[in-house]
């Protein structure tokens, strides 16, 4: 029998604590159980590729929520304990030791999984991937006690720990199989200016190069081999190719999984009891008449309060526009809005590229798809604006920097 008065949430990171957090401010008196697969409490996962990487923020900066938070707001945090099965038609969550807890209404907020990489060596000592707590603070580790690393892969993640490392001081090579790191999200007008960017910070940049293997010796890392045979030293490897949305448990269940756990406006999957958010879920979005799987910190850090309030009974569509961030050396950069690869027209660029200071708008026939801040501060909302079409894209005014934006 199902437990009426109990809401259970399945992975404890930004999206299942902000969402645990939102049900007891929304007024749920009933049990609230949040299950998660770590050791650790619920943190935030932005610093740990940024500020908390470089050893700028303690470790206590990185939480959601003090310690004895949980205890005192009636939520029942599992810490190191993993979901192994829903059972739709008992509403329970069975975990991995054989207890079945029941559940009202289900939260999947179960993220996603670094993607591995497929070469010989991968399995060396030496070779990291940044997700969790502690493989920040084994990569800070990793920094502070290497002269060279090699970067595998030129995205955000890639690009950040690269900005990290050489900061410190470290040489370091990034390997990226597309002709410029992040030519997929920004295209090669933008893209290009963070090429440049860590050139300029000594970067050794080794573009339209896939990695053939990653050498080592006596079981730890000493370099890698280049597809076209180049030979790399390094002391430490760190890969960043992307993540895969952790949906065993959706797929399992027999819930509707496509890209992510597929859920409408309200974060409602294919079954009305059972709800997603995060990484997770691919969730349609009405702004660009499509579902989207967002990665970014924003979309947990909204979509979670929106699938809690969903699971309480509001009928609200969410309708938060994809956001991100990046800071990299002097560089700071807010990104609104979803542009697919290859489907924009053009760029409208209001600023210079080579200053580092402007405002890129992506237009496909006249529509701004996105828009991306760099330097310049307090000009997400009318970007947002643009992109929802509140306002109608003016090439002469937006443009123009002398104009402001707002």
């Amino acid at each position: 029998m199902a437990d009426e008065g109990t809401h259970v949430i399945v992975g404890a990171g930004l999206a299942g604590a902000k969402a645990a957090e939102t049900l007891r401010e929304d007024g749920f008196a009933g049990r609230v159980v949040l299950i998660g697969e770590e050791q650790e409490r619920p943190y935030d996962r932005p610093p740990l590729s940024k500020e908390y990487l470089q050893g700028n923020a303690d470790r206590d900066a990185v939480y959601l929520h003090t310690a004895d938070w949980y205890a005192e707001h009636g939520v029942e945090l599992r810490s190191g304990t993993r979901a192994a099965a829903i059972d739709r038609d008992a509403h329970e969550v069975v975990l991995a030791d054989g207890e079945r807890v029941g559940y009202r209404k289900l939260l999947l907020a179960t993220g996603s999984s670094p993607r591995r990489l497929p070469v010989a060596g991968a399995d060396l000592d030496g070779v990291h991937y940044l997700r969790t707590l502690g493989d920040s603070d084994t990569i800070a580790a990793t920094i502070r006690s290497s002269s060279r690393i090699v970067v595998v892969g030129g995205g955000w993640i890639g690009l950040e720990v690269t900005a990290a490392a050489r900061i410190a001081d470290v040489a370091v090579t990034v390997v990226e199989s597309a002709p410029l790191p992040l030519l997929r999200v920004l295209g090669p007008e933008i893209a290009e200016v963070f090429a440049t960017l860590h050139r300029e910070h000594g970067v050794d940049l080794r573009v339209d190069t896939d990695l053939a293997e990653i050498t080592g010796r006596d079981g730890r890392v000493t370099g890698v081999r280049l597809a076209d045979g180049t030979e790399i030293d390094a002391d430490a490897v760190v890969v960043g190719v992307g993540i895969t949305p952790n949906t065993d448990l959706a797929e399992a269940a027999g819930l509707e999984v496509s890209n992510g756990v597929v859920v409408d406006t309200r974060h409602r999957t294919s079954d009305p009891d059972v709800h997603a958010a995060g990484d997770v879920a691919n969730l349609w979005y009405p702004a660009f008449e499509r579902h989207l799987r967002v990665e970014h910190w924003d979309n947990a850090r909204n979509g979670g309060p929106a699938a809690a309030r969903a699971m309480l009974g509001d009928e609200t569509a969410y309708d938060h526009l994809p956001y991100f961030f990046t800071d990299q050396y002097d560089l700071g950069m807010e990104y609104t809005g979803y542009v697919a690869p290859g489907e924009y027209d053009e760029v409208v660029v209001r600023g210079e590229l080579s200053s580092r200071e402007f405002v890129a708008f992506w237009l496909a026939g006249g529509r701004v798809l996105a828009g991306m801040n760099v330097n310049i501060w307090d000009v997400t909302d009318p970007i947002a604006r643009l992109v929802r079409l509140e306002e109608t894209f003016d090439r002469g005014r937006h443009a123009d920097p002398a104009v402001p934006l707002a």
